[in-house]
C-alpha cells in the first residue's frame, strides 16, 4: 500500500495487517472478512497530466469542454448529430440498477417488512393500471420510499417500457425529462454525449409508455404539469413531503396522504428490529414513543437500534456490573458493531432488563445517544456528514477521509441505526439527525476543507468517469458551499474548476450550473479575477445551450471585460467567438470591442449623441458592411452617398464639424493679415475715428463716436460675417456678399431699447464694382433707442465711390445660428 496515496487518508499512516485484527491483549487474532468495495481510482493509474477535453452535442450545438480557457461552442451540422434509439429491456434494467444506491459495507441489519400499507399499495397499483398519475404525500420518515418500491414491483409488467425509477432530490423538471430520456434512449453509435433540445426531447418522449416512479419530488404546480405533459403516455408515481407545492386545482394527479402507523404496528416493527419479543417495560416505553413520534416508522427503526445497543452492553453489565452508557466502546469494535466472538443468539437471549431504558426525550431524538455508542470511524463519518449539510460521502471515500482503511464499514453502521437513508444514488442523514448533532459542528469548517481538497484530487483524476463524479454531486456541492462560506474560498474555486466540466460531460447540468454559481462567488471573494472570468464564460455557454440568449450575452460580456482587463488574449478570443454566436442567434448587432477586450459604444448609442439632443431622437443606426461601387453607374459616391446613407444625427455632426473648421480657418487668416505691414492689401482694413459724408445721402452727417464706445475692425472681406453669404470666384470672399439693411446677425447679441453707434472702417485701396451703388466703403448700421450703447456689428455695402456711405437699420439687431445662412438684401446691389 502506498502510504502517500490520498486514498489511504493521512500521508504516512502505518499499514495494518489485511487478514487479521487483534481481539484481546494476549495477541491472539482471528481472520476478518474483507469487504469488497469500489476503489477510488483504478490501480496502476498515475496522476492527471493534462486537462480532459470532452465533446458533446447539445441540441444544435457542438460543445467542446475545455477546462483551461473555457468551453467552445459551434453549430453542429445535422448529419453529425447522434441518432437516439430505444434501449432493450436488459439495458433498461441495467440503467435502473445503476441508479440505485450501492449496498452499504459492513454487517447487514434486520430486514423490516412493510406494515399496514397493503391498502395503499393496492390502491396505487389500481390507479396506475388505469393510466392515472398519483402523488404520495407524507412526512419524512413515514416510509414513502419503501411503499414506492413495493408498488413498483407490483407494476413491473404493466407498461411496454417497464418501470423507470427516478429521483427528484435536487432535480428540476428539465433534469427529470433528461433522465427519463436517458433511461429509454441511447445513441445509435458510440460518440459524444447527446442532450437533445426541448423540441426534439418532447418528440422523443411523446411515444414513451412506462410507469415512472419519482421519489423525493421537490416541485409542484406548473413544473409538475410540464413534466406530465411532456410524457403523456406515462403514468407517474411520485412522493413528496407536505411542504412541497401541491398540484394545480385542475391537475389530473391523484394525491394520497400517508399517515403514521398504529401503535400495534409500531410495536411489531420494534420487535422485528430487535429480533426478540418486547418486555412489558419496553412495550410501555414504545407506547410513549409512538405517541411522541405520531407513529413514524423511522423513529422505531432508531428505537430498535437503541434496544440492540442496550442488549449488547448488557453483556458487560452482567459480567462486571459497570455502568454501560458511560463507557459504551468497551466491547465494540472500531466500526461500532458487535465483536465477532459474541454470537447473535447469545446477545438476543440477554434482554438486559436491569439496565434502565433511555429517557423519552432522548429516545425521540436519539442521534446523540446512538452516535456516542458507535466506533470512532462512524463518529468521524458523522462529522463529515454534518460539515457537508447532511450529505454522506460515498463509502469508497470514507477510508481516505476518516483515516481508517476499514472506514467504509461506518456507512453500514449508520444505516442500521436509522441515522442514514438512501437518496438517489447516495446516502444522507435522516430527517432531523443533522439538527440533533449540534455538538459535531465544532470542526465543520476543517472537515469541509479536507473534503474539498480530496474531491478536487479525485474528480480531476483522468481515470474517474464523469458518471461516478455525477453520482457524488451532492457531496461535492455541499463541500463547495461550506468552503465558500467558511473562509476557504480558494479551495472552493479549485474544486469548482475541477468538477464543473466533469458535471457538464455527465450531462448533469443542474449540478453544472450550481457549481459555476458557487465557483463564481468564491472567486469573487478570493479575488481571483481570471477564475471569475472563466465561470462567467461557462455560465454564458450553459445559457446558450439552454436557449437563454439574454443571460448568455450578459455572462459572456462580463467574461470578456474581465479577461480584457487581464490581457488574456486567448480567453478573450474564445469569449468573442461565443458571443458572436449568441448575437447571430438573437439577431442583434455585436458590441464593439477593443483588442484588449474592453467594450466601446457603437454608433447610434448614447455615447454618439450630440450635446443637447434629446434621447431617442432620430432613427437607430444600423451597422452593416460598407459597399464599394466603382463602376460607371455608381451614384453613391462622395457627398451624395453620405447624404443618402447617413442619419440625421450624423448629418448634424458633420455640419457642425465643417462650420467649426471654417471658423477656425477664418480666425487664423485674420490673425495673419492683421500683422502684415503692407497697407496696399485690400484685406488691410483700419477703423477711423469718424465717418465721411456721402454725397449720395444728401450730405447727412456721419455717426460720431461717443464716450465709452467700443471699436473693433469689421471682418468685411473674410466672407464669414454672420448674416452674409459669400459666393465663389472672388478672392477673400468679397464678391457675392449681401447684407440686409434691416437685420444685423452675428455673435454680438441683441441690443433692445438703446442707441448703437458703430465706427465705419475705410479701405486703403478702394475697389471698383459694376454695382449700381456709387460708394465703396462699408456703411454703419445704427439703431436708435432710448439709451446709448456701442456695438461692434457692421453692415457692408460695396459701391463705386471712394467715400464711406451710411445706412440706418430699421429693425432690431438679432442673433441667429451661424450654421444656418440667412438671406439678406442690399440697397446698393450685389457684385456680379
Amino acid at each position: 500500500m502506498d502510504l502517500n496515496d490520498p486514498r489511504n487518508g493521512v500521508p504516512g499512516l502505518p499499514d495494518e495487517p489485511a487478514d487479521s485484527v487483534p481481539l484481546d491483549g494476549d495477541g491472539s487474532t482471528m481472520p476478518l472478512p474483507r469487504v469488497q468495495r469500489q476503489p477510488l481510482v483504478p490501480e496502476g493509474t498515475g496522476t492527471a497530466k493534462a486537462a480532459r477535453v470532452v465533446q458533446l452535442v447539445a441540441g444544435e450545438y457542438l460543445v467542446t469542454l475545455n477546462p483551461v480557457d473555457g468551453s467552445e461552442i459551434t453549430t453542429c451540422p445535422p448529419e453529425s448529430r447522434p441518432v437516439p434509439v430505444r434501449r432493450t429491456p436488459q439495458d433498461r434494467a441495467t440503467v435502473r440498477e445503476a441508479a440505485r444506491p450501492p449496498a452499504p459495507a459492513g454487517p447487514r441489519g434486520p430486514e423490516l417488512p412493510l406494515l399496514e400499507r397493503e391498502e395503499e399499495r393496492e390502491r396505487l397499483a389500481r390507479l396506475l393500471s388505469r393510466g392515472r398519475s398519483v402523488r404520495v404525500t407524507g412526512p419524512s420518515g413515514a416510509g414513502r420510499s419503501v411503499l414506492l418500491d413495493a408498488v413498483a414491483e407490483a407494476c413491473a409488467g404493466l407498461a411496454p417500457d417497464g418501470v423507470i425509477r427516478l429521483s427528484g432530490y435536487r432535480r428540476t423538471p428539465s433534469d427529470l425529462l433528461q433522465e427519463l430520456y436517458a433511461a429509454v434512449y441511447e445513441t445509435a453509435e458510440p460518440g459524444p454525449g447527446y442532450r437533445p433540445d426541448r423540441p426534439h426531447l418532447l418528440d422523443l418522449l411523446r411515444d414513451v409508455g412506462a410507469v415512472v416512479v419519482v421519489d423525493d419530488l421537490e416541485f409542484g404546480g406548473a413544473g409538475l404539469e410540464d413534466l406530465l405533459a411532456a410524457a403523456p403516455e406515462c403514468a407517474f408515481l411520485m412522493s413528496a413531503t407536505p411542504d412541497v407545492t401541491a398540484p394545480a386545482a385542475d391537475s389530473p394527479v391523484e394525491e394520497i396522504f400517508l399517515p403514521g402507523l398504529t401503535r400495534i404496528a409500531c410495536l411489531e416493527l420494534l420487535e422485528r428490529a430487535v429480533e426478540r419479543p418486547l418486555e412489558d417495560e419496553e412495550a410501555a416505553w414504545a407506547a410513549d414513543l409512538w405517541f411522541e413520534s405520531e407513529g413514524l416508522p423511522l423513529r422505531f427503526v432508531q428505537a430498535g437500534a437503541l434496544l440492540r445497543r442496550r442488549d449488547v452492553q448488557g453483556i458487560e453489565a452482567l459480567q462486571g456490573d459497570e455502568p454501560v452508557w458511560d463507557r459504551p466502546e468497551a466491547i465494540l469494535d472500531d466500526a461500532g458493531d458487535l465483536p465477532a466472538e459474541a454470537p447473535d443468539d447469545e446477545v438476543a437471549a440477554v434482554p438486559a432488563g436491569h439496565i434502565p431504558l433511555p429517557p423519552l426525550a432522548e429516545s425521540a431524538a436519539p442521534a446523540v445517544l446512538l452516535a456516542s455508542s458507535m466506533g470512532e470511524s462512524a463518529r468521524e463519518s458523522l462529522r463529515f456528514a454534518v460539515a457537508l449539510d447532511g450529505e454522506i460521502p460515498h463509502q469508497a471515500h470514507l477510508p481516505a477521509l476518516v483515516g481508517d482503511t476499514h472506514g467504509d464499514a461506518a456507512l453500514g453502521t449508520l444505516v442500521n441505526a436509522g441515522l442514514a437513508v438512501p437518496v438517489a444514488e447516495h446516502y444522507r442523514l435522516a430527517a432531523g439527525v443533522r439538527q440533533q448533532l449540534v455538538a459535531y459542528e465544532e470542526s465543520a469548517d476543517a472537515k469541509a476543507h479536507a473534503a474539498a481538497q480530496h474531491y478536487a484530487w479525485w474528480a480531476g483524476h483522468p481515470s474517474v468517469t464523469p458518471d461516478r463524479v455525477a453520482a457524488e454531486a451532492e457531496a461535492i456541492l455541499a463541500a463547495l458551499a461550506a468552503c465558500r462560506d467558511g473562509g476557504h474560498a480558494s479551495a472552493a474555486v479549485l474544486l469548482a474548476r475541477t468538477a464543473a466540466p466533469v458535471f457538464a460531460a455527465a450531462l448533469h447540468w443542474s449540478a453544472w450550473e450550481r457549481t459555476l454559481r458557487i465557483g463564481q462567488e468564491a472567486a469573487r471573494l478570493a479575488g481571483e479575477v481570471a477564475e471569475e472570468a472563466y465561470f462567467h464564460h461557462e455560465l454564458g455557454v450553459l445559457a446558450l445551450c439552454t436557449g437563454s440568449l439574454d443571460r448568455a450575452r450578459t455572462e459572456l460580456e462580463a467574461s470578456i471585460a474581465l479577461r480584457g482587463a487581464l490581457a488574456d488574449r486567448q480567453g478573450t478570443t474564445v469569449g468573442r467567438r461565443t458571443l458572436a454566436l449568441v448575437v447571430d442567434r438573437s439577431g442583434g448587432p455585436a458590441p464593439l470591442t477593443t483588442p484588449a477586450g474592453v467594450e466601446t459604444p457603437g454608433a447610434g448609442t448614447d455615447a454618439s449623441r450630440l450635446p443637447g439632443e434629446p434621447y431617442g431622437d432620430g432613427p437607430a443606426t444600423v451597422i452593416s458592411k460598407r459597399l464599394t461601387l466603382t463602376g460607371p453607374g455608381s451614384v453613391l459616391a462622395g457627398p451624395r452617398r453620405l447624404a443618402l446613407t447617413a442619419s440625421r444625427r450624423n448629418l448634424i455632426a458633420a455640419g457642425a464639424g465643417a462650420l467649426l473648421a471654417a471658423v477656425l480657418g477664418t480666425i487664423v487668416t485674420l490673425g495673419t493679415t492683421a500683422n502684415d505691414g503692407d497697407t496696399n492689401t485690400p484685406m488691410n482694413i483700419k477703423p477711423v475715428e469718424s465717418a465721411q459724408q456721402n454725397e449720395a445721402d444728401n450730405n447727412l452727417p456721419a455717426a460720431s463716436d461717443t464716450a465709452g464706445s467700443t471699436q473693433r475692425p469689421s471682418p468685411a472681406d473674410s466672407g464669414t460675417t454672420p448674416g452674409a453669404t459669400t459666393g465663389p470666384g472672388v478672392p477673400g470672399g468679397m464678391g457675392g456678399t449681401t447684407t440686409d439693411p434691416g437685420t444685423s446677425t452675428g455673435a454680438v447679441g441683441t441690443s433692445t431699447g438703446s442707441t448703437t453707434t458703430r465706427p465705419s472702417p475705410t479701405r486703403s485701396t478702394p475697389r471698383t464694382s459694376t454695382s449700381p451703388s456709387k460708394s465703396a466703403s462699408p456703411s454703419v448700421s445704427a439703431s436708435t433707442s432710448p439709451s446709448a450703447s456701442a456695438s461692434p456689428s457692421l453692415s457692408e455695402s460695396p459701391s463705386t465711390s471712394d467715400s464711406a456711405s451710411e445706412s440706418v437699420s430699421s429693425g432690431p439687431i438679432t442673433t441667429s445660428d451661424p450654421a444656418v445662412p440667412s438671406e439678406s438684401t442690399s440697397e446698393s446691389g450685389t457684385i456680379a
